[in-house]
């Protein structure tokens, strides 16, 4: 199968979208597809040996964290995309990619799926001063444009939920995405994790509580570092692990609390070292209630950490209460479930539980498997729609 996969954000970008489709893209081709990217960038030449084409762009961040518009689509790139003619393109972005992805499927006749990653009502302060503007904008966008695709994945029920309250009536399947388990699984040697949590000032009579992701309002970590202030804990530790535009407010805000001395923020980690960020933490904390299904979450469960999360639908997916983690309301349920997560032996128990249910359920494979299969329900429908319509002519 010949697969085209857009995508308004790629490589080096590190976020949950870009996490999902580099993952899915290798799972894809490991099953034997050929698969292609179609992306925004500043590179107007095709990128044939490594399968990915870029649309010139400019950046406009102010809209939205990262985001790009394309400028005049450079139509040679859209003809040799049509000259490979893939069988199927999997939209990733709802905006520039998108707009070429139709172009190219109305050229070829041929299906669309989309993945809807982002719950755009959660950023409307990016793009509108008010929310129930914002949220009314988001929901005719997300309709108008998901009434072009054939199906549409979410990665949670939370979402599935959310476009049918945009009067969305696609097709959607909910397919979890999933990770490559391993090298969060893998123990590191118990030296090296203690020489790093010494260069981090961290100290094995301490309880470390770590947050890992991009540092935005959103994510709510500024909840975090109010109930660390509201405990007055000294042995307790917060691990922010990662950057963005908000690491200033929540650095101001520690300041004003006083725990400078509890805070350690790291900055931006490589990529290939988040793993070993994850096993300097005991407890995986999170305030966010802004994820479509929060991929640290499930890293941080295979990792063999117990996750302490604010409330949320995307939770129910994968974190129980009480068998790999909790989920907290309110001040009180947080206070709670950290007394009940002081003692080594329950996060041990806890941690163990979390990296076997995250294996069975969140695995890369099953993940590219439950996506083959959409793509082939649409091409069989589609090509019996074909049939149908043949015979009619014919009668």
């Amino acid at each position: 199968m010949k697969i085209l996969i857009t995508t308004d954000l790629y490589q080096p970008a590190v976020n949950g979208v870009v996490s999902s489709l580099m993952t899915l893209r290798e799972e894809l081709m490991g099953r034997g597809h050929d698969v292609r990217i179609l992306t925004l960038g500043d590179k107007q030449a095709i990128a044939k040996e490594s399968g990915v084409y870029y649309l010139n762009s400019i950046k406009v961040g102010k809209i939205y964290p990262g985001a790009r518009i394309s400028l005049p689509i450079n139509h040679s790139i859209i003809r040799e995309i049509i000259d490979w003619a893939p069988d199927i393109i999997h939209t990733q972005c709802e905006f520039s990619t998108f707009h070429a992805a139709r172009t190219i499927a109305k050229a070829l006749d041929i299906p669309i799926v989309h993945t809807y990653h982002t719950v755009y009502e959660d950023y409307t302060h990016y793009f509108s001063p008010s929310k129930a503007t914002g949220k009314k904008i988001v929901s005719v966008v997300s309709y108008l444009t998901l009434r072009a695709t054939d199906a549409v994945i979410t990665p949670s029920k939370k979402v599935e939920r959310l476009l049918r309250d945009y009067g969305v009536d696609q097709t959607i399947e909910i397919i979890p995405t999933g990770i490559k388990l391993a090298r969060f699984q893998q123990a590191f040697p118990e030296e090296e994790i203690k020489a790093q949590k010494r260069a981090l000032g961290l100290s094995d009579d301490q309880l470390v509580l770590v947050s890992i992701g991009r540092l935005a309002k959103e994510k709510n970590l500024q909840e975090i570092i109010a109930y660390l202030a509201r405990l007055q804990r000294p042995d307790l530790r917060l691990l922010v692990v990662g950057d963005g535009p908000y690491r200033s407010n929540l650095e101001a805000e520690v300041t004003r609390y006083h725990l400078e001395d509890q805070v350690i923020f790291t900055g931006k980690v490589a990529q290939e070292e988040v793993a070993r960020y994850y096993q300097l933490g005991d407890i995986f904390v999170s305030g966010s209630t802004s994820e479509t299904q929060g991929l640290t979450y499930i890293e941080a469960l295979a990792s063999g950490r117990p996750a302490l999360c604010r409330a949320d639908d995307c939770l129910e997916a994968f974190l129980i209460d009480g068998y790999n983690g909790y989920q907290y309301h309110d001040f009180d349920e947080f206070a709670s479930y950290l007394d009940r997560l002081q003692e080594q032996g329950t996060r041990r128990r806890l941690g163990s539980r979390a990296a076997n249910y995250v294996q069975q359920n969140f695995s890369s494979k099953v993940f590219g498997l439950l996506v083959e299969s959409v793509y082939q329900q649409v091409l069989n429908k589609r090509q019996f729609a074909k049939n149908q319509e043949s015979r009619a002519d014919k009668s």
